[in-house]
């Protein structure tokens, strides 16, 4: 069996899901669940690109197509970042797995576009969790503003390279995309600042 049909029989659904729960659990009990979910939801979401059908965006309001699972996208990036306080710089470890196990589940370009973006972002990520001192709330906003433009904008412009894809690279598809993540990120925040208010009296009362 040559390179070239191992790796098409492992792109099966029946074989690349097991391998992909298989990591996640390596993660999970280790003790790092965040990047376990993490590594999990990156082949997800690659694989949604090409097999969720997408809406078609009005011309009036940019054009392209609306990717219904943008939302989760979002979410990756609150993940990302809760799964970099767990793992700290080896994050970048866990983004070179998940975009190994994204490999089984998307077309090549697409794993290429995603591990661009998500390594641009990440970037700006670390920047945010390594010089802000701001409650994690804040932070999880402040880092998905600055992260999702550069993320949408560059796998959206990566991912039109493939062949029947010229067209998603419209403003429409990218602004949507964009207020989706941030939408998600919204969403994780509060819940998080909530957490945050409820825990504040506790730290007053023992300020040690």
């Amino acid at each position: 069996m040559t390179f070239e049909q191992a790796f098409a029989f492992a792109q099966q659904w029946y074989i690349a899901l097991p391998i992909v729960l298989a990591t996640m659990a390596a993660f999970f009990f280790a003790g790092h669940r965040w990047a376990a979910l993490y590594v999990g939801l990156m082949p997800l979401i690659n694989w949604s690109f090409g097999a969720v059908p997408t809406a078609a965006i009005p011309e009036w309001l940019g054009g392209g197509a609306f990717q219904p699972l943008a939302i989760v996208t979002g979410l990756v990036l609150v993940v990302r970042d809760f799964a970099q306080r767990e793992l700290k710089h080896w994050v970048l470890g866990a983004m070179i797995v998940g975009l190994v196990l994204s490999s089984l589940t998307s077309w090549i370009v697409v794993v290429f576009a995603s591990g661009a973006a998500f390594l641009i972002s990440e970037t700006v990520d670390w920047a945010v969790y390594t010089f802000s001192k701001r409650p994690l709330s804040q932070r999880i906003m402040l880092s998905s503003t600055l992260s999702a433009p550069l993320d949408q904008m560059v796998f959206i412009w990566l991912a039109s390279q493939i062949p029947g894809q010229e067209g998603i690279f419209a403003w429409g598809t990218i602004l949507t995309g964009i207020l989706s993540k941030l939408l998600g990120a919204w969403v994780v925040s509060r819940i998080i600042a909530r957490q945050e208010r409820r825990a504040a009296p506790q730290t007053d009362m023992n300020p040690a």
